[in-house]
């Protein structure tokens, strides 16, 4: 696998619901800003309009070589060409494996050591850790791991480790200086007023302060 992008940015649809913009808006600013990886966080059942939008940014995706990715939903990453993000309570990632083949790129959430020894063992490409801090962007979130929690797990893994929950332009330094390969961001990716001007802006501000 090539180096993994230290930015990570997640189109949450109910975030970007919220602050009136498109997933296709998002995606185009997020790309032109310079990401080199978009997942797609979807919680509800996707309207048709939001699936087509989905199918056009994988499209968007492939033209410009960048990662593209669908958290949870084996059906969404098989209908929109897409890798896959697996949680703990999703499917398992062997099985998950299975259905989406052995191409497209398969990612495992963990929230402990424990969590990461086992993840070690299935299939995937790369893991996940977190969340690191407080975070508003999921329901009932496992307690938070703090930098010393990336630290102990990035000593059990070879994969790249991606970080998550809670990070800002703040800390983001110091969670790549405790082991991180990269962040995963939601909340700070936003801005306040979010239109394809300033959330290109900030994809170029997280790049710079990511290296």
């Amino acid at each position: 696998m090539t180096p993994f992008p230290r930015f990570y940015p997640i189109l949450d649809t109910a975030v970007l619901r919220r602050r009136g913009c498109t997933l296709r808006e998002a995606a185009a600013a997020a790309i032109e800003g310079g990401a080199r990886i978009l997942q797609l966080r979807i919680k509800d059942n996707p309207s048709q309009k939001l699936l087509d939008d989905a199918c056009s940014v994988s499209e968007l995706c492939r033209r410009y070589g960048i990662l593209w990715i669908v958290n949870d939903r084996a059906d969404l990453a098989l209908l929109t060409d897409a890798g896959l993000h697996a949680g703990q309570e999703d499917l398992p990632a062997a099985a998950a494996r299975g259905l989406i083949g052995d191409g497209p790129i398969l990612g495992l959430s963990t929230h402990n050591p424990a969590q990461m020894r086992a993840a070690t063992l299935e299939p995937v490409d790369y893991t996940a850790i977190g969340p690191v801090f407080a975070t508003t962007s999921k329901e009932n979130p496992d307690p938070a791991v703090g930098l010393e929690g990336i630290a102990q797990v990035r000593m059990l893994t070879n994969l790249p480790l991606i970080a998550i929950g809670g990070i800002t332009r703040a800390s983001a330094a110091d969670v790549l200086r405790a082991g991180a390969d990269s962040v995963a961001i939601i909340g700070d990716l936003y801005p306040d007023t979010c239109d394809a001007a300033s959330l290109r802006q900030r994809v170029r501000e997280w790049i710079r302060i990511t290296g």
